[in-house]
């Protein structure tokens, strides 16, 4: 080899930038640590904690599949809430119909209603997903402004849709039996079923974490996400993975739906509409096509909105919006942008 050729050379990324990229990541402890010297007492700090963790894990199984739907389609879906509102009725449906189930001592029987219930509401809201996708948003790829309208007129059919199917009030549904009541720490009493949705919510995270890190799909999606006129160069089917991350993130929003359900145990058709701001905040905060930054803006969400209602509640009102504005002060595109804001 000619000693005149040219080597290709990695560049490293300098101390002080891998520092300033892996600052977020300190931001949840952080907050935490700051919540247990304003709070003072250790059991209701640890309490509060732990209702936040829950809050912010149902949140984010929720702002999920619409940050990647953000990031790999460019797509504004204001309808998200409709699918968040679908699971929820088709969970308590089926939660209802294994009433018998629910009720029973068994932790087992209590697992396998909570189950079902979670896969037909994903089922439910995955298909209908598809038809949302094939016959609203395909429509209207690239253009933002319809893609506000025709969605959020979409989210209002499915409201009406769900007072002709289920009627206009409310329901309400308990728990399972297994679910109730609190497990005791020291003088900290934590309710079983925040336990639980912690559990789901960081299960669902690594196994989201898992598919696009080191599988092809993930690494389809991240490079549609990154270029996905280059994916479709390639010969892969642009539109196709376009359609499967969208089922996917509509089913995601059924699952959240039936997990804030249960944690409200009241559900109404507009409850999908409600979230949805906390859904966008938080999706905002994380950088938009970011799992990693919808994760940790959906844990600060719900640490200091439990923290403030806590310590002064009128300023819990204002709480997520203040920290919205602090974090995109710091970091305009949010904590761990994919797609940079256009």
């Amino acid at each position: 080899m000619s000693e005149t050729a040219i080597k290709p050379r990695i560049e490293k990324i300098p101390l002080r930038e891998q520092v300033l990229q892996k600052l977020p990541v300190l931001l949840v402890p952080v907050l935490a640590l700051l919540g247990l010297v304003a709070i003072g007492n250790p059991a209701s700090w640890l309490t509060l904690t732990v209702a936040g963790l829950a809050m912010g894990m149902m949140i984010f199984i929720m702002a999920s599949g619409l940050t990647v739907v953000f990031g790999l389609m460019d797509v504004i879906n204001f309808g998200h809430g409709a699918f968040v509102a679908v699971g929820a009725f088709v969970g308590f449906t089926v939660l209802a119909w294994l009433a018998g189930w629910t009720a029973s001592p068994s932790v087992m029987l209590n697992l396998a209603a909570v189950l079902v219930a979670i896969l037909a509401a994903m089922v439910v809201t995955g298909l209908l997903g598809y038809a949302f996708e094939r016959v609203i948003v395909m429509p209207v790829y690239g253009e933002h402004l319809k893609q506000i309208l025709v969605t959020m007129g979409g989210l209002i059919v499915a409201q009406q849709m769900i007072y002709v199917v289920w009627g206009p009030d409310e329901l309400h549904i308990s728990r399972p039996e297994a679910f109730q009541g609190s497990v005791v720490f020291g003088e900290a009493a934590i309710e079983k079923y925040r336990l639980v949705a912690v559990a789901i919510g960081l299960a669902l995270f690594l196994a989201m974490r898992h598919v696009l890190k080191n599988t092809k799909v993930g690494l389809l999606v991240r490079a549609g996400v990154e270029n996905g006129e280059m994916v479709e160069a390639l010969g892969y089917r642009i539109r196709r993975l376009f359609l499967i991350v969208f089922m996917t993130g509509s089913a995601l929003a059924g699952l959240g739906g039936v997990m804030w359900g249960l944690y409200q145990e009241t559900i109404t058709a507009h409850m999908g509409s409600e979230i949805m701001v906390l859904v966008f905040i938080v999706v905002i905060i994380g950088g938009l096509g970011s799992v990693e930054g919808c994760f940790i803006g959906a844990l600060l969400v719900g640490l200091l909105a439990n923290y403030t209602a806590f310590l002064a509640p009128k300023v819990a009102l204002i709480s997520t919006i203040a920290l919205m504005v602090v974090i995109l002060m710091w970091r305009p595109q949010g904590l761990y942008p994919v797609v940079k804001a256009k």
